[in-house]
């Protein structure tokens, strides 16, 4: 039988809708705090004030296409961003948990009871009568909370707010990642030159004792020319082991970013060369950072969840106004449970104001304004730390650039040296410890010349992560949200 509802409950459900939609949010509204101190219009270390433009992928702008398929090996099974996506999904519904507080809660019960006893109609009888009785209902309640003073409303908010900061922190965690997939990538690629080099001056010092060796058979050159000569040739082998030990490390580095088991395997450098497909990065305006990057939105979203707590905890202090209400039917037979005569309803309405609580309340609403007051210290304190992120990328890329231009010069004039060295230690005029000497700054200017290389895309990964740049949505978080 159908259950004709009476306007008791649609109007606790009517009461309710107007009341939400009609209250009164206490509390202040947030506002972006003021940064204490002056942002200027241009980086200090660069002037170029061009509008910085979103590179999307900005890893393909090295040219590499294994590089470009490591980074979204990382981003499909980094294990850091597979667990960052499941707490956004946690605060996801967190977020709808707040939200339903602000609707009323209806529920359904109904109870069904058959019993039987005995009894006689005095002490001393011997007959004993039985009794069956039977006791059925249903009924359908609702209860809400009338938000008025804001307190529910601001709850939802601040939910809405620590899920936007938990989505712009898996945004950061997936800069990070590739950022350190990147460099890692990048060190790889670096150590293999360096043995590159290191192999060279292997070579090298091998034909110079050879060459020694020859000569001091001949009578020409003494016995410590030769022990120098393979002494020398001994340290840049010596020199091999740690180069293989720190590459072999940093591929165990990049397969667990990779959520892989950290083993080694061959992957020889393809020779790209990263430098030439560089191009100059316009780094725009520092006030472009507050809305660029993930670290600062994440920071700004804590700072308006704090705030709407405020709130909150200004409400706990006002009248709290409770509506109950209920409908259905009950009987003593089953079949006759839903007759008009036997349906009962309710409808009700509490209030509660707190009189008396040793200033507990209000000590919340201190507490709750001090921990916002921290956020804008954090966050202020955030946004510097950013802008001097992309101050120091700038001035460590003009530096090195100056720097391997340096480096350059001296590699070409130390290889003169040592072709000079050479030439004068065969015809007798120089001692073949000049030789060894200008073999060593040769080799060692090759060496630094490959680590400037690394500095200098590395630096380049930085201020791409510094400035924001764009970024993939991981397909952890896609494939979870399905």
């Amino acid at each position: 039988m159908r259950l004709r509802l009476t306007w008791a409950l649609p109007a606790l459900v009517l009461i309710s809708l107007l009341a939400t939609t009609g209250c009164i949010k206490v509390g202040p509204d947030y506002q972006r705090p003021e940064l204490a101190y002056k942002v200027p219009g241009a980086y200090d270390q660069n002037k170029n004030t061009v509008p910085y433009q979103e590179l999307g992928n900005w890893w393909e702008q090295f040219g590499d296409p294994q590089l470009n398929q490591t980074v979204q090996e990382v981003l499909k099974r980094n294990l850091d961003l597979q667990e960052t996506a499941g707490r956004v999904l946690e605060l996801r519904a967190a977020f709808v948990q707040s939200r339903a507080a602000r609707f009323p809660t209806v529920s359904l019960e109904g109870t069904g009871q058959k019993q039987r006893y005995t009894s006689s109609q005095s002490a001393l009888a011997t007959q004993e009568f039985s009794t069956e009785l039977e006791n059925y209902s249903l009924s359908l309640a609702a209860s809400f909370e009338v938000d008025l003073w804001g307190k529910l409303a601001r709850a939802e908010d601040a939910a809405k707010a620590n899920l936007l900061q938990a989505e712009e922190n898996r945004r950061t965690v997936a800069q990070t990642v590739v950022a350190s997939a990147v460099t890692s990538y990048f060190n790889i690629r670096n150590l293999q030159r360096r043995l590159v080099v290191n192999q060279n001056s292997i070579v090298a010092y091998t034909k110079s004792m050879i060459f020694v060796e020859g000569r001091y058979r001949r009578g020409l050159t003494s016995a410590l020319d030769l022990r120098q000569a393979r002494r020398s040739l001994a340290q840049a082998k010596a020199n091999t082991p740690a180069l293989e030990q720190q590459l072999g490390l940093a591929k165990q580095d990049l397969a667990v970013l990779l959520g892989r088991y950290p083993e080694i395997k061959p992957d020889p450098d393809k020779g790209f060369d990263y430098l030439a497909s560089m191009e100059p990065v316009p780094p725009g305006l520092p006030s472009e950072l507050l809305l660029r990057r993930a670290d600062l939105r994440a920071a700004e979203a804590g700072l308006k969840s704090l705030n709407e707590k405020i709130g909150v905890a200004r409400a706990a202090r006002f009248p709290s106004i409770t509506l109950t209400g209920g409908y259905g039917y009950a009987d003593t037979a089953l079949h006759t449970l839903f007759s008009p005569a036997n349906e009962l309803w309710n409808l009700a309405m509490g209030i509660s104001q707190p009189v008396f609580n040793a200033g507990s309340l209000k000590a919340q609403e201190k507490a709750a304004r001090a921990r916002y007051a921290q956020g804008v210290s954090s966050y202020a304190k955030t946004v510097l730390n950013a802008f001097a992120e992309v101050e120091g990328a700038l001035l460590t890329q003009r530096q090195q650039d100056i720097r391997r231009q340096l480096l350059k010069d001296a590699a070409q004039e130390a290889q003169a040296t040592q072709n000079t060295a050479q030439n004068r230690y065969i015809h007798g005029l120089q001692d073949y410890l000049s030789v060894l000497e200008a073999q060593r700054t040769r080799y060692s200017l090759d060496d630094q010349l490959v680590q400037n290389e690394l500095t200098v895309l590395t630096n380049r990964v930085t201020l791409y992560r510094a400035l924001g740049g764009g970024w993939a949505k991981p397909p952890a978080l896609a494939k979870a949200e399905k």
